[in-house]
């Protein structure tokens, strides 16, 4: 298994038993400056013995250690002299490999609890006696392995939090990375600054450098082709690529059909004109429409569109003079360039037996044929979403580039729900603009995550001067998020809501309704496909 991060880092691996919180603690141990690596559950205990992690942390998870096929973990990660940290479901993955008791109760504890602290664990150095905590376990441990004592109690457990201090095992029942958790943060810096003793050496200056020297490594003196979107991530790595080796680099856009309102010109004068990186303009709307004619599956969109991305592309270099062929040796283009983030490797692929669901596919990873006539170049996706825009600063892209909230690769075809047709992508496309213009206009697009319209399979009766009508319905998603990887409902004011609502409902024509998603992440995903 190969590891993302260069050596010299400190690193804190995570091993995931499929919780829906294991992003959220990857990125919790990253704003602490110190690397943080999410690996399967399965990894035997050698190989991450040659990984050399500082400390090691036990994910959630949805299974009883006592279902059958339930994920297990190698015991022999406990003798290994790395600090673990077992969380929930990690918990009871210790107690039951280390020999203490765990006992599957029938009833799950989903909720707020106390914690009361006992016997002065370094985890909750400087936190008090009580903390609020969040729990979502079913499992649940009675009786402590040898060498194991309490470090703190809530009223439904006598173990909420364990520990055998002479091996640097800790176990907690609780969820210290979520937001219901307030000081949880504070108990994983403890871990990994005071148990782990990693120092803060995971900067984005520093990744900069070395991710340029990673690009310089693998491509040599070659071509690389790049699908520039004008979104943040493809930017950043187009301002990256073009630092790490210059002319080597050609963007190509790529006008599949389903971008915003003037993405095409915004794109073009940005990268050509203003950076001077060498750019190739496509239009191929009529392709991409023709293929998704009749497709209303969200999955099936999403390859769908994935492959004829690739396909556009090596017809875009056959026409900048580079005839393709399957022999990579003869390719004047051998590399694809895609701003595949962090988060999307871990949500789309589940690997050596991740027991995590896949949610959905993301374009940049599982959009992709198996059989490509490229080798990929990804150097962002060790990075969280908020880690590339501080890159981005940092090569200086403009702030309205770098702050662009982020638009999914497959366009505005999965916020189309059901079939993708040029009068809808018209509807959503008029719609969405006036979305924007409005939330530009009252200070609010760079205050949220995403703000959005999507087009609904619906139509509803509605009222437009003395006539009946019977049109489509536009609901508006307005989210506020850090990641990408949790997100509440933004509250903003009812005068902007009227507002968009009144504009959409008036000025795009087959449109009579509009509705507001007051939907969190978890359960609900941001977009609606």
């Amino acid at each position: 298994m190969k590891t993302a991060a260069p050596p010299k880092h400190s690193k804190i691996l995570i091993l995931d038993f499929g919780s829906q919180y294991t992003q959220v603690i990857a990125r919790r141990v990253r704003e602490l400056q110190v690397y943080s690596e999410v690996v399967p559950f399965n990894v035997p205990a050698a190989e991450i013995k040659k990984l050399q992690p500082n400390g090691i942390i036990l994910s959630g998870g949805p299974a009883s250690v006592y279902d059958k096929g339930a994920p297990q973990i190698d015991p022999e990660i406990f003798s290994l002299g790395v600090p673990v940290l077992g969380i929930c479901y990690g918990l009871m993955q210790m107690a039951y490999h280390l020999g203490g008791q765990v006992v599957f109760t029938g009833r799950r504890e989903y909720g707020a609890g106390m914690l009361h602290i006992a016997n002065g664990s370094q985890l909750f150095d400087g936190l008090g006696h009580q903390l609020d905590v969040w729990n979502s376990h079913g499992d649940e441990v009675t009786a402590l392995p040898k060498g194991f004592v309490a470090a703190g109690t809530t009223e439904s457990s006598n173990f909420a939090a364990v520990e055998d201090r002479q091996r640097k095992l800790y176990g907690l029942q609780f969820h210290p990375e979520v937001a219901h958790t307030p000081r949880g943060k504070e108990i994983l810096q403890n871990f990994v600054y005071h148990i782990c003793r990693c120092p803060m050496d995971w900067t984005m200056g520093s990744f900069i450098e070395e991710a340029c020297d990673r690009v310089r490594q693998q491509v040599g003196d070659e071509n690389i082709v790049l699908g520039l979107s004008g979104g943040v991530d493809s930017s950043v790595v187009a301002a990256l690529l073009h630092k790490a080796i210059g002319d080597q680099l050609t963007c190509i856009f790529v006008n599949n059909g389903l971008l915003r309102a003037r993405e095409e010109e915004v794109v073009q004068r940005v990268f050509g004109e203003n950076f001077h990186i060498k750019l190739k303009y496509v239009d191929a709307s009529k392709r991409f429409l023709e293929k998704l004619r009749g497709v209303t599956d969200p999955e099936k969109k999403r390859k769908v569109i994935g492959e004829e991305f690739i396909r556009v592309f090596e017809d875009a270099i056959a026409d900048l003079g580079a005839p393709q062929t399957s022999n990579l040796k003869h390719q004047t283009f051998r590399f694809l360039a895609q701003g595949t983030l962090y988060p999307d490797v871990i949500e789309s692929v589940s690997i050596g037996g991740n027991p995590s669901q896949v949610i959905k596919t993301h374009h940049n990873v599982g959009g992709l044929p198996e059989k490509m006539h490229f080798q990929l170049v990804e150097p962002v996706r060790q990075l969280f979403k908020d880690e590339v825009r501080q890159v981005g600063l940092q090569l200086g892209l403009p702030n309205e580039i770098v702050y662009r909230q982020p638009f999914p690769g497959p366009g505005l075809a999965v916020r189309i729900l059901g079939e993708v047709t040029p009068e809808r992508l018209s509807i959503l496309r008029e719609a969405d603009t006036i979305v924007q213009s409005e939330m530009e206009a009252a200070g609010w697009y760079y205050k949220v995550w995403q703000s959005f319209a999507v087009l609904l399979p619906i139509q509803t009766v509605g009222v437009m001067g003395d006539q009946r009508t019977y049109e489509n319905t536009v609901a508006l998603r307005i989210v506020e998020s850090q990641d990408g990887m949790t997100a509440d409902w933004v509250r903003v004011p009812y005068e902007l809501l009227a507002r968009i609502s009144s504009r959409v409902s008036n000025e795009v024509k087959g449109v009579n309704r509009v509705v507001f998603d007051i939907s969190s992440k978890p359960p609900s995903t941001i977009e609606w496909e």
